[in-house]
């Protein structure tokens, strides 16, 4: 090992030096690397097994390695939706003397997927809506904390699932720079490249024959920039109403919570004469649903997977007449008698399919498919066999291998 290496990490893993950094990214040898789907990337990114579990390497400059290495440290401590850094390797060089490129590394966003993996498998339909809506909501949040992106796309966000949702993470940060406040030129743009660089991916995508063919892929780029200013306007315009309505406060907080959203704080005015009332959100913070959820169950989850799981925890309270009771109480026998049992009933060579949270989120609703259509109320744990028997596992492995190179899906330049 060179002696010039040096490694920039919060916290380093030993295990970092037993790794060959002498050669170059593209050629490491199989042995290390994990077989998992990778995304197109202008740089060589190769995922690879350490201390029994993964991590990405990026091949990147030095200046540019130690900048997005800080920039995602800040987005962490924002917790902002965006992987998770482990540190910088720089002072590489070859057997014969040659310098090679610093890398940056992060942490494998487990059970997560490159959007081009998850058109490369059979999908419901209006998927690509879901994405667009999903990457609405990290744009925005995003936005809010003053994070100007520079090069919003698909190809740089990362998908999981969130129950019939998309959850999306921000992955790749090397053109984005964090502000006070962004401008609305800043978002303006933004939201331009992310909309110009959308339509081309999915381009791409139909040309390779992997898009559902009824898709207008301009009007799914126009649906982005709906979707993120009508997200943007209902957590930061003003709203002003008379005095004798201020049950509107009060809505405006609940309409937040509904988007999944929490108000730490609002500013609220009245006119001269004290008969006008405005108010407008100064502090929003996402994952209203998730909070709770965890609050009551320990569970940390997305949104909303949250909120189906917060809606079957109050269905066992009505069904167990215990609505009058402490919420955490129940919240606790829910998780001990409904949840981890269903989850633990799954055999352990399939768990890796799917997150827990998500396969319960399946779960219930295989339950009442199956309930619909023999006419009675299917009890959880025969709805689980039959969820396991006939549905997950046909599923592909989300947390492993899908056994597709998304890299090597063509492209229009390639064609």
């Amino acid at each position: 090992m060179p002696d010039s290496l040096q490694i920039t990490a919060a916290s380093p893993d030993p295990a970092l030096l037993d790794l060959p950094w002498h050669v170059p990214l593209e050629d490491w040898p199989q042995d290390v690397l994990a077989a998992l789907p990778r995304g197109i990337s202008r740089h060589v990114v190769r995922f690879v097994k350490l201390s029994g579990r993964v991590i990405a390497v990026k091949e990147i400059g030095e200046t540019v390695a130690y900048r997005e290495y800080e920039l995602l440290r800040a987005l962490s401590r924002l917790d902002v939706p965006s992987v998770e850094p482990v540190g910088v390797i720089n002072g590489r060089r070859s057997p014969d003397g040659e310098r090679l490129e610093a890398v940056l590394i992060t942490k494998h966003l487990q059970f997560s997927l490159p959007y081009r993996a998850l058109f490369s498998t059979a999908l419901q339909p209006h998927t690509t809506g879901r994405l667009i809506d999903a990457l609405a909501v990290l744009l925005v949040r995003l936005h809010l904390t003053g994070f100007y992106w520079g090069d919003v796309s698909l190809s740089n966000t990362l998908f999981r699932r969130d129950a019939e949702t998309f959850a999306a993470y921000l992955v790749d940060a090397e053109t984005g720079d964090l502000h006070e406040r962004l401008s609305d030129g800043q978002r303006a743009y933004d939201l331009e490249v992310a909309r110009v660089n959308i339509i081309g991916e999915l381009m791409d995508l139909e040309a390779g024959e992997l898009l559902e063919e009824d898709v207008d892929t301009i009007a799914i780029g126009g649906r982005l920039v709906e979707r993120y200013q009508e997200l943007w306007d209902a957590l930061t315009e003003s709203e002003s109403f008379d005095t004798g309505e201020r049950w509107r406060v009060a809505a405006r907080i609940e309409h937040l919570n509904e988007l999944g959203f929490d108000v730490g704080e609002l500013d609220i005015t009245t006119d001269v004469d004290g008969t006008t009332v405005s108010i407008r959100p100064k502090v929003v913070d996402a994952g209203h649903h998730s909070r709770r959820l965890m609050r009551l169950t320990g569970l940390d989850v997305e949104e909303n997977q949250a909120r189906r799981l917060l809606n079957d925890l109050d269905a066992y309270r009505a069904h167990a007449d215990r609505q009058g009771e402490d919420e955490e109480f129940a919240a606790h026998d829910w998780l001990t008698t409904v949840f981890e049992p269903a989850v633990r009933a799954v055999p352990r060579e399939l768990r890796g399919k799917l997150e827990p949270a998500q396969m319960f989120h399946e779960m219930l609703d295989h339950r009442w498919f199956v309930s619909r259509e023999q006419g009675r109320d299917v009890p959880m744990a025969e709805a689980v066999r039959s969820y396991v028997d006939t549905v997950l596992q046909h599923r592909p492995d989300e947390k492993a291998v899908l056994g597709v190179d998304t890299a090597v899906i063509p492209r229009i330049s390639d064609l």
